[in-house]
């Protein structure tokens, strides 16, 4: 299970489908969740041609050298903020810094950190319009 990135899945026919979080791959896009819940299992995915609002770029696994007990929110809060950053340039073509885009991410939860999920998911997303193509290698 994974927290930050909240709601519930749906399905359409306009090429969504769902995706269990735990599965998401570097490429996935992502539309944004309409229910807020504090964990989920499921997102819904759609073709990055298609509107969305985040792109996985990134996957940290074993946040933390993945300790038995849960580390808390705040220290993969932390690790999550410096990871995802440096991992961004890589995969958008640009540093973080110097782009029109954001970054949010997915943290494992208590539940989850002791199921044995201790990746820690990165997405890039935009505060404007949405996305309506792969942000990878656009130098945004």
């Amino acid at each position: 299970m994974l927290t930050l990135l909240t709601g519930c899945a749906w399905f359409g026919g306009d090429g969504t489908s769902s995706t269990p979080v735990l599965e998401l791959a570097v490429g996935d896009c992502v539309v944004t969740p309409q229910d807020v819940q504090a964990e989920l299992t499921d997102v819904s995915t759609v073709p990055c041609d298609t509107t969305h609002q985040m792109e996985v770029y990134a996957l940290v696994p074993d946040a933390l050298d993945g300790p038995d007990a849960y580390p808390g929110a705040d220290a993969l809060t932390e690790l999550a903020d410096g990871a995802c950053a440096e991992r961004f340039a890589e995969y958008v073509g640009v540093d973080y810094r110097d782009s029109d885009l954001f970054f949010t991410y997915l943290l494992p939860s208590t539940r989850g950190w002791s199921e044995g999920d201790t990746t820690v998911t990165c997405l890039v997303t935009t505060t404007g319009e949405p996305l309506t193509a792969s942000v990878a290698g656009s130098g945004r």
